[in-house]
């Protein structure tokens, strides 16, 4: 989708590029256009090597406030996931305030899969189940803090972490006035309300948190597999319980789902009552940020509005599905 934060390189300044990071240069170019906020390209280069280059936005550009600095967590995190056995995308140089073009940059092996999005591979279920058992091993990665540290944005229990991410947010509508199903100090007060329940977590993990379909890509030469996960810029420390809300996004978690078979296949994982309100906690979040983040993207309204509307919809669930488990709350 076309965003505001997307960067508009010429052929010159990606051959330019790739000759100071990789010293070759590039014989072909094309813009990828399936994410939201960096600009994205494949390039064919002058050796061979075809690559894909991640570039932020420009640093003046201002963003969310969990958004500083996405691109490093992003590098980091391909390192400490491919440790893990997660089959990721190589990362071949991360380019932190390039001096030429400003700002982060990521340049990356090239994919020989298919995205899973748009795909119709027959072993759906089975891959699904191989999706969970790949989350588990991601979240096998454990760190010292929890939340954005890239960012700024830290607490040093899991419900700190949670509560200055969602205040971080919501304060970013200062900045950008977004339309909300309650005002902003409500909000505030019922997810702070809710909180208690993410002190069952006492250890920070690492949770990719946005693991849909477009971000998983498919070898389908034979037995359809899973070969990589990628844009892991959203990433941050925390629950893996928040690891199933992308994959189930606008849904449920169901316990017949074949990806929460698979995550168990690798380590335990009950959904008990309080679980279910941790999923609540973090399905807020997530639709919280998609109706803020419009704000500095601005997106093409035609292609934004189903997406704002289907959000703003599951947000008022979620809040009412909170509000009946915190009996002090009121709308």
């Amino acid at each position: 989708m076309d965003s505001r934060t997307k960067r508009h390189l010429s052929a010159a300044e990606l051959d330019a590029l790739a000759r100071r990071a990789l010293g070759t240069g590039v014989a072909a170019s094309t813009e990828l256009t399936d994410g939201y906020a960096n600009a994205v390209w494949r390039l064919s280069l002058d050796d061979g090597r075809d690559v894909v280059l991640k570039l932020a936005p420009p640093p003046e550009l201002e963003q969310l406030s969990y958004e500083r600095n996405l691109l490093r967590m992003e590098a980091a995190a391909y390192e400490l996931a491919a440790a893990a056995g997660v089959p990721v995308a190589e990362l071949l140089r991360a380019g932190f305030d390039d001096p030429v073009l400003g700002g982060d940059y990521l340049l990356l092996g090239a994919l020989d899969g298919v995205s899973w999005n748009g795909a119709s591979p027959d072993a759906e279920h089975e891959l699904r189940r191989e999706l969970g058992r790949l989350l588990a091993r991601f979240n096998t990665v454990t760190g010292e803090v929890f939340g954005y540290p890239h960012a700024g944005i830290t607490g040093a229990t899991w419900r700190e972490a949670y509560l200055a991410m969602v205040g971080a947010l919501l304060g970013d509508t200062e900045r950008y006035p977004t339309a909300l199903p309650l005002p902003v100090g409500e909000i505030a007060a019922l997810l702070a309300a809710a909180s208690p329940a993410l002190d069952e977590v006492t250890t920070p993990h690492l949770v990719h948190f946005d693991v849909w379909a477009g971000n998983v890509f498919l070898d389908l030469t034979g037995t359809p597999r899973i070969q990589a996960l990628i844009d892991h810029e959203r990433a941050f420390w925390g629950d893996p319980l928040a690891e199933f809300v992308t994959p189930t996004i606008f849904g449920e978690l169901r316990e017949d789902d074949p990806l929460l078979a698979g995550y168990r296949e690798v380590t335990p994982l009950e959904l008990t009552p309080a679980a279910r309100v941790r999923l609540d906690l973090y399905r807020a979040y997530l639709y919280l940020i998609l109706l803020i983040e419009n704000g500095p993207r601005q997106y093409p309204e035609a292609e934004y509005a189903r997406v704002r509307d289907l959000t703003t919809a599951s947000l008022i669930e979620v809040f009412d599905r909170l509000i009946s488990h915190s009996p002090g709350s009121r709308r």
